[in-house]
């Protein structure tokens, strides 16, 4: 009898693993839930893709030759993605069919239909043949991890549960589109300094490599070995160092492609460093404190966090699960410990308000309210007020980000373009005098 792995949440929010026997996965599900648990993942133990044996030739469904069989060529999984917009329409779209009496399976194979990420379609054809075999529906989107996060199972899972699974879908789409909408404000915000370095990056370069050689040539014929001033020096020593060869010992490159090499060596570390605990939680603690960047990345963060457990436990999603999936979609290893830690407090028995206090993390603001909210026995709601005031608060940074990024940018341009000229303007005053 076939074995499957499963990842499961009990009734405390708690995940555990383990191992069951069935006939197929359905069973395999329904045996799950007999102890009492709640199944999050299930894969079949071993499952390896079949091979064709060797000298046997793929023939078409009717037999025949290898001249007539059927090619299919398929995008390599990894290379296919659902973007967070798609995943907003159509959860957007299947909320307004269920709203409307269309049962389940039929709204799943309606959107399947027009869909057109063949990624989204596939998981929309197995969902509804899923459900079709006795799967609940939050079952169902927790086999397709890669397009719906555990945010959106638990989600489905409370409005399943709840019967209200309609006024969860229109909840899900609400908080996914204000979501896009801070992080589409946010990178719109980037954009203009992000394309004025670049300019300014090529601009630095060509100098570099094509104008000032031209005038250290100039220099040494006009002032026949006469010294350089410092300042010059300098930038004749990069401009040397960027369009000649270096000499590394063993061989000789050009300073361009070791600049552009270091470079890229520099960031594959800090993507590495990015993929290890320790690595994440120092490179999230720096952009949380860095000058002028990190009052806004703080707030984005803080107002994700409060949006996203208010929307879980405002959907009957359990406060001690709700904490669970907030942490793990964090998406920033900071808050996400801290996040862990009101965790461990609230299971012991406290309240919310003084491990969020503890953390050091959280502004007073926060914890006022939700000191408030748990008085007053409206968490949900008072944690939803906050993610709309941090939202506002966002624009706000956002909208300043971009009156104090353009000057710093204008004064810097200026030093690196009035450094260079200035280096190769003071040379010029003694040929002139020379000249004279």
């Amino acid at each position: 009898m076939p074995k499957f792995n499963f990842i499961a949440l009990d009734s405390r929010g708690r995940e555990s693993q383990g191992e069951v026997e069935a006939d197929n996965q359905t069973m395999a599900l329904a045996r799950i839930r007999e102890r009492g648990l709640f199944p999050t993942s299930v894969t079949e133990a071993g499952a390896k893709a079949r091979k064709p044996a060797p000298g046997k030739r793929a023939t078409a469904k009717g037999g025949g030759s290898a001249l007539n069989m059927n090619i299919e060529i398929k995008m390599p999984s990894f290379m296919m993605s659902v973007k967070p917009k798609e995943l907003m329409v159509f959860t957007r779209q299947l909320a307004t069919l269920v709203d409307a009496g269309l049962p389940l399976v039929r709204s799943l194979e309606v959107l399947g239909k027009q869909e057109r990420n063949p990624l989204l379609r596939k998981a929309l054809r197995e969902m509804a043949e899923a459900i079709q075999s006795g799967s609940t529906f939050a079952e169902a989107l927790a086999q397709h991890p890669k397009v719906f996060n555990k945010l959106y199972v638990n989600m489905a899972k409370a409005g399943e549960v709840g019967g209200v699974l309609d006024k969860v879908l229109i909840r899900l789409a609400e908080f996914m589109e204000k979501g896009q909408k801070i992080k589409n404000k946010v990178t719109s915000a980037m954009v203009y300094p992000i394309v004025v370095m670049v300019m300014a990056v090529g601009i630095l370069a060509f100098l570099m490599v094509f104008i000032i050689p031209k005038f250290k040539e100039i220099f040494s014929e006009l002032l026949e070995g006469q010294a350089l001033p410092g300042l010059t020096e300098f930038v004749m020593g990069i401009s040397s160092t960027v369009a000649g060869m270096v000499d590394l010992g063993f061989i000789r490159v050009p300073g361009i492609i070791l600049v552009i090499t270091g470079v890229f060596f520099l960031v594959s570390i800090l993507k590495l460093a990015a993929k290890t605990q320790t690595g994440a939680y120092m490179l999230d603690n720096f952009k949380l404190n860095m000058p002028v960047f990190g009052t806004l990345v703080k707030k984005t963060a803080v107002g994700r966090f409060t949006r996203t457990l208010g929307t879980l436990m405002s959907s009957g999603v359990p406060v001690l699960q709700a904490l669970n999936i907030v942490r793990d979609t964090a998406g920033n290893e900071v808050l996400a410990r801290a996040v862990s830690s009101v965790h461990d407090a609230v299971k012991e028995g406290e309240n919310m308000a003084p491990p969020i206090e503890a953390t050091k993390v959280f502004p007073p603001m926060v914890i006022s309210m939700v000191q408030v909210g748990e008085e007053t026995g409206e968490l949900p709601e008072m944690l939803m007020k906050i993610a709309d005031n941090y939202d506002d608060e966002v624009d706000n940074a956002v909208a300043g980000l971009t009156s104090v990024i353009e000057p710093l940018l204008i004064v810097f341009l200026a030093l690196v373009v009035g450094t260079i000229v200035i280096a190769l303007f003071l040379p010029l005053i003694s040929i002139i005098g020379k000249l004279s």
